[in-house]
């Protein structure tokens, strides 16, 4: 079964042309105008995939962004906008958002990051689970929970808690996770890990403004302990 892409975007001529694309690529392809079309129609044809415009009417990128938040965990979303501010990519990945593409891009440069994006997303082979006291992570699910209690993580966020706690008691710098846990196509720096590290400690530390399991390292990294 083909993947679906829900492609979200006020610009005409851009949906035709990626959608076109998109599905020359194998993909299924819904698309929406406006940001509460979008959110209908991912509540309606769950999508394996939100490729999302940050400037939208009705709603903006950045709320339907957060909408889809709270419906979906896992869904990868990959944000497009023509702004290039450094700020404008912060608060996108704080909303959100997997993954940030700045316009103009090349149709092979999207789907590079697309099958990243859905690589990730994928529920692993067969495995065990990961434990460290109460908080237990389900490979094969790609579910988490910490004192029997659910966790809704990201794709990223789920991803980058596996590699902190598989290499628990060392320092891990933050190139380093960028690299395994975005890949080497990604663009951002290490500012892009430290607001995951920052989501993760809200989820799964008892105090996160003093946290115990995933430890900051002042300088080079993180260190997860447990």
């Amino acid at each position: 079964m083909a993947e679906r892409i829900l492609l979200v975007d006020d610009d005409v001529m851009l949906r035709e042309t990626l959608g076109f694309n998109l599905r020359n690529a194998g993909y299924e392809v819904r698309t929406a105008a406006d940001g509460v079309v979008a959110l209908e129609e991912a509540r309606v044809r769950t999508p394996d995939l939100v490729i999302l415009d940050l400037m939208l009417p009705e709603l903006d990128g950045l709320t339907v962004c957060r909408g889809l938040r709270l419906s979906s965990a896992t869904v990868p979303i990959l944000m497009l906008t023509a702004r290039i501010g450094e700020l404008d990519k912060i608060v996108g990945l704080e909303s959100g958002a997997d993954d940030y593409l700045t316009k103009p891009f090349s149709v092979g440069e999207l789907l590079a990051r697309i099958r990243a994006l859905l690589r990730r997303a994928r529920p692993r082979l067969p495995g065990d689970e990961i434990r460290s006291d109460d908080l237990v992570l389900n490979l094969v699910s790609r579910r988490a929970s910490v004192g029997g209690r659910d966790l809704l993580l990201s794709p990223k966020e789920f991803s980058l808690l596996v590699e902190l706690i598989r290499h628990r008691g060392a320092v891990l710098t933050r190139d380093l996770l960028l690299t395994r846990v975005w890949g080497y196509d990604f663009l951002g720096d290490g500012r892009t890990v430290d607001v995951h590290v920052r989501w993760l400690r809200e989820k799964i530390e008892a105090d996160p403004s003093n946290p115990r399991r995933i430890v900051t390292v002042r300088g080079i990294g993180y260190r997860f302990e447990g």
